[in-house]
């Protein structure tokens, strides 16, 4: 295929994907800004093999995955800490592993949080669409979820020197806690939900995903009965379905919807909601943005 090295999945895991920095900027289009879901974590993987940060890497769900490299290359794992194996013996998470022509690198089950990231010297060289290689598996952009046998080629490795040589393990995450600014529809509901939203006890539901990190709790009581328009969702809305329970919207998630926008979750946070696992207790602290718009 290349004078490149390339990768053979030799396990796929629950769900493994490419992933980079996304599509930002077609939001007009329908098009949500994918991408990796923990990007400190993606950016840092890439940092230990000498890509630049907006290099694809594979994102693992969970169990993990294994690929074959037909031919020497450095590789590296954040995100999620989990065993590292090469050929069956121990590896170093977190920091730069040179892998020898052939060689399996099997990346285990997390052993806390959700999602692991395998970043290669080179990056993933999937076909861009829309200026990016990401997975988005609500529309179907970019290149299918990685399947057993699937064959991956590798981009041309840099001269850069990696900019570390280490990389710390995050801890788990204990309880989520997410500030909200509330609105742009807030008003949609009653005084007493805004103060449940701010005071309950919510847990991660193990139907979340890509798309969005669904919560269980109590309800939350509109003050309006009916529905909007649709309307355009962000990055990190935080959409009241009909059932009351709050959907914090991921990088896979639809630009358009009907049910009301009590809140949203600042970018920054969202790293942390990637790699809640189903049960963390999630707190939310609402507060009004100084010029925030009521609905």
């Amino acid at each position: 295929m290349s004078g490149f090295a390339i990768l053979e999945v030799v396990r796929s895991g629950a769900l493994t994907t490419v992933q980079d920095l996304g599509r930002a900027g077609h939001a007009h289009l329908g098009v949500p800004r994918s991408g990796a879901l923990d990007e400190p974590a993606h950016r840092l993987a890439n940092r230990l093999v000498g890509n630049p940060e907006q290099a694809a890497t594979l994102e693992t769900t969970l169990t993990g995955c294994a690929v074959r490299v037909d031919r020497a290359v450095t590789a590296a794992v954040t995100g999620a800490p989990c065993p590292v194996r090469v050929n069956g013996r121990p590896a170093p998470w977190g920091a730069p592993i040179r892998l020898p022509a052939g060689a399996v690198l099997d990346i285990g089950a997390a052993t806390h949080g959700v999602r692991g990231y395998l970043a290669f010297a080179g990056g993933v060289d999937a076909t861009p669409v829309l200026g990016s290689r990401a997975t988005d598996v609500l529309s179907g952009l970019g290149p299918d979820p990685l399947a057993d046998g699937d064959v991956l080629r590798l981009g041309p490795p840099t001269d850069a020197a990696p900019r570390l040589d280490a990389a710390p393990a995050p801890g788990p995450v204990r309880e989520l806690v997410l500030p909200v600014l509330l609105g742009p529809r807030d008003a949609w509901f009653t005084a007493r939900a805004l103060r449940t939203l701010g005071r309950a006890a919510y847990a991660v539901s193990p139907a979340s995903n890509r798309i969005g990190l669904r919560t269980e709790g109590p309800a939350l009581e509109r003050a309006r009965e009916g529905e909007l328009p649709s309307e355009g969702m962000a990055l990190g809305a935080l959409q009241v379905p009909p059932d009351g329970r709050p959907v914090l919207f991921l990088h896979d998630h639809p630009t358009t919807g009907g049910y009301p926008m009590i809140g949203v979750v600042p970018e920054r946070w969202l790293a942390s909601a990637a790699q809640a696992v189903p049960g963390t207790p999630v707190r939310f602290v609402p507060r009004r943005a100084r010029s925030g718009a009521r609905g």
